[in-house]
C-alpha cells in the first residue's frame, strides 16, 4: 500500500475537509493529476487501494471526504448544514485548487464515482478541469432506475428521508446498505434531483444561480457496468445531454466480459475488481 499524506484542506466558506495526496510512485509521473470525487455518503478510504494503484502508474492522486461525510463531518449529523449544491460550489472547487497548488500542475482530470460525477456544471472552476471520467455517473432519476433499486428509491425518498428528517435529523441510508448516513439537506437534495430528469440542473434558479453546463468543453466519459441498477443507460445519457458543448462518451462494461458475476454501482473500485481498473486508467491516459 502507496503512503499518503493525510491533510485539510478549507474551502471558500472557511469549512474544512479530510483528504488524501497519494504521490505518483515512479520517475515519470503524467502531467495531470487525479482528483477522486466520492460517491454519495461514501468516504475517501473507500477508494484507498485503488488511488494507491494508479500513484503507481505515475498519477498524483488526491481523494477526500465531502463535508457532512466520513471525516468531514464536524460535530452531530443531525446538526449538519451540508448539502450536496455546497459540495459542487464549495468543496470540489477548494479540492481543484489544492491539488494544483500541491502538485503545480495546469489542470486536473476529476475521476468522479457516482454523485461526484455529476456536478461540474455547477463548480466555479471548471476550467481547471481537464478531462472528467465519470464512473457509475449517471442522473439516477428514478424512471430511469431498474431492479431492487427502481423499487426502493421512492420509498427511500417519499418516505424515509422526510420522515427521518423530523425524527433523527438525518438520511438513515447506512440501515439500507447504501453508505454513511447523510445530513438531511444531502438526503432532501438527493430525492429532489432524482425525482425529474437533469439531477442538479432541478436547483438551477433556486438555491443554485450559477450554472456553468453550457460552458463545459473538456471531454466527459461515463463508464458503468450492465448490471447498475443506478447508472442505466437511460440514466447515463441523461447526464451526459447536459453538457452540449462537451465531446462525450459512453462505456459500458459487462460483468462477464472480465470474469465478475457482477459489479454494480460499487464494485469498480474494490479490489476484488482490480482487473477494471486498467480500464478506468484507459480513459483517465487518453
Amino acid at each position: 500500500m502507496s503512503q499518503f499524506e493525510a491533510f485539510n484542506i478549507t474551502c471558500k466558506d472557511g469549512y474544512s475537509l479530510s483528504a488524501r495526496l497519494y504521490p505518483a510512485q515512479t520517475e515519470q509521473k503524467h502531467s495531470y493529476p487525479i482528483l477522486i470525487c466520492p460517491a454519495t455518503g461514501i468516504t475517501k478510504q473507500f477508494y484507498g487501494s485503488f488511488a494507491s494503484w494508479l500513484c503507481e502508474q505515475g498519477y498524483d492522486v488526491l481523494v477526500f471526504d465531502f463535508r457532512g461525510i466520513g471525516d468531514s463531518l464536524h460535530g452531530q449529523l443531525s446538526k449538519s448544514t451540508a448539502s450536496i449544491v455546497q459540495w459542487g460550489q464549495l468543496d470540489i472547487p477548494a479540492a481543484v485548487d489544492t491539488l494544483l497548488q500541491k502538485t503545480n500542475a495546469e489542470k486536473v482530470i476529476l475521476l468522479g464515482h457516482s454523485a461526484g460525477g455529476q456536478l461540474l456544471g455547477i463548480v466555479p472552476n471548471y476550467e481547471k478541469v481537464a478531462k472528467v471520467v465519470a464512473v457509475s455517473g449517471s442522473t439516477g432519476h428514478v424512471k430511469g432506475l431498474k431492479g431492487r433499486t427502481k423499487l426502493l428509491a421512492p420509498l427511500m425518498f417519499k418516505a424515509i428521508f422526510p420522515i427521518a428528517r423530523y425524527t433523527l435529523g438525518y438520511g438513515p441510508t447506512n440501515a439500507i446498505g447504501m453508505g454513511e448516513n447523510l445530513p438531511k439537506d444531502v438526503a432532501r437534495e438527493w430525492a429532489q434531483f432524482c425525482s425529474k430528469p437533469g439531477y442538479v440542473m432541478n436547483a438551477i434558479g433556486k438555491t443554485v444561480h450559477d450554472d456553468f453546463h453550457q460552458n463545459i468543453q473538456a471531454p466527459i466519459t461515463a463508464l458503468w457496468s450492465s448490471d447498475d441498477e443506478i447508472a442505466t443507460r437511460a440514466n447515463v445519457k441523461d447526464l451526459l445531454r447536459l453538457y452540449p458543448n462537451a465531446t462525450t462518451e459512453m462505456i459500458e462494461l459487462k460483468p462477464s466480459q472480465y470474469g465478475h458475476k457482477g459489479i454494480g454501482h460499487m464494485l469498480m473500485f474494490k479490489k476484488s475488481h482490480q482487473n477494471l481498473w486498467p480500464v478506468i486508467e484507459q480513459q483517465l491516459s487518453a
